[in-house]
């Protein structure tokens, strides 16, 4: 059945309840991108086939959950969100349940495109149906869904990896991925679009009228292309420590360090990931809402600028196991807000009518930035270190903060001047 905007009430729990459930799906995905480095190891325990050849699966997994989006979008903005998300949950979990079957590099690979797209449909929908539910906060509201994705997992790290130690990765693939697809699966029933304008009661404000782009009209404008510049920039270097933080850790010899803080003692690289996936989460609804407030290129400046100075950090004094703890927790608090600032800012730019579509096509750069991840091995083989690829990483977002401040705000202001002009003279909204 074809779901449109026009509805004649808002949903059980309104605009709230379908934020709520948004975040939760997304929480389920997580594992598919963030508890990815837990399996690297031993998978190539097992069948000694690499670690470049095994993250190979991590690039098609990011490339397909990425560049289909703008496509999965498109069925979001003609059909509504449940379809799409009811269809990405079976996906993601036949990706991990293949997973725990892979006696080959190329089963591996099905299974990671396979995954890509279901995660893919996930992702888009929920972060669009969040951006049109809340035209009026929309640095918070795409914050807080992206936190489900980016702080998600942490909950389950330490069990992932307790399962994988006493039962193996396979019975660890097969138990969290169907568990995983189930609640997505079910959570998806709740999901509608929202309605075509601010109800009479019960409804929410939104920003004025602007012109709606689409996405065809949306990739002929320049500001859109240094929107994505920087998203690949800034992408790459936070994709290069999710998938190759385990391999890191093994290379610096902190694996299994213990590490006390606040009471608590972990293995150093288990308390990284939970401590980076808590913050990686609560930096999306924390630098949306500052760029509610301040605006949002300011906002990118700060936070690219503290991740190029967390990375610098972590390269210089990472071998300690509470510096590599605490440093990567920075990188990635400095780096999940990406997932905030540029969907609200896209439809800051281009508006609400086609969000899901617009911030899917710009959510491609991250598909892009993957293809940047086996470089990093390749670079820190031919170094034998990871020197020089933290410093490449710290040299693109120092170059993404000075492009926010002194080139896409003076780009996006030029835009809105001229959409103002248009405004007052001829239909404000493009039509396909």
């Amino acid at each position: 059945m074809r779901q449109t905007g026009a509805q004649s009430a808002l949903p059980v729990g309104g605009r709230w309840m379908q934020l709520l459930a948004g975040v939760i799906c997304m929480s389920m995905i997580a594992n598919l991108q963030y508890g990815w480095t837990l399996f690297v190891e031993p998978i190539d325990d097992k069948h000694g086939w690499g670690r470049a050849a095994i993250q190979v699966a991590f690039t098609i997994f990011i490339v397909t959950e990425t560049w289909l989006v703008p496509v999965e979008g498109w069925f979001v903005d003609r059909f509504g969100p449940r379809i799409v998300v009811l269809f990405g949950s079976v996906l993601c979990a036949a990706s991990w349940a293949l997973n725990a079957v892979a006696d080959s590099l190329l089963v591996l690979y099905v299974a990671a495109a396979i995954g890509g797209i279901g995660a893919g449909a996930v992702y888009g929908t929920c972060v669009g149906n969040a951006l049109k539910w809340f035209p009026d906060r929309r640095g918070l509201a795409a914050g807080i869904t992206a936190a489900g994705f980016g702080a998600g997992s942490a909950l389950t790290v330490v069990p992932i990896a307790t399962m994988i130690e006493t039962s193996g990765y396979e019975a660890t693939f097969m138990a969290f991925g169907l568990g995983q697809g189930l609640v997505v699966f079910a959570l998806a029933w709740l999901l509608v679009a929202p309605p075509s304008a601010p109800l009479a009661r019960g409804g929410f404000a939104t920003p004025p009228a602007q012109r709606q782009y689409t996405p065809s009209q949306m990739v002929r404008t320049p500001v859109f292309w240094v929107m994505y510049a920087m998203f690949v920039m800034v992408a790459g270097g936070g994709l290069m420590a999710t998938a190759q933080l385990g391999p890191i850790a093994q290379d610096f010899g902190l694996a299994h360090a213990p590490v006390s803080i606040l009471g608590l003692t972990l293995p150093a690289l288990t308390f990284a990931l939970s401590i980076d996936r808590v913050l990686n989460g609560l930096t999306r609804p924390f630098f949306g809402w500052v760029s509610d407030h301040i605006g949002r290129e300011n906002t990118m400046f700060i936070a690219f600028a503290i991740e190029a100075v967390g990375i610098v950090a972590l390269s210089l004094y990472g071998r300690d196991p509470v510096a590599f703890v605490l440093l990567t927790g920075l990188v990635f608090f400095a780096w999940g807000e990406i997932y905030s600032l540029f969907p609200a800012c896209c439809a800051d730019t281009f508006g609400s009518k086609f969000a899901a579509s617009n911030a899917g096509l710009l959510y491609t750069a991250k598909g892009t930035a993957a293809l940047l991840i086996p470089f990093a091995n390749i670079i820190a083989d031919a170094t034998g270190s990871w020197h020089a690829v933290f410093l490449l990483a710290a040299a693109v977002n120092a170059l993404a903060a000075v492009l926010a401040l002194f080139v896409l705000r003076p780009m996006r202001n030029r835009m809105a001047a001229e959409s103002l002009d248009a405004r007052s003279g001829r239909s404000v909204t493009a039509t396909p």
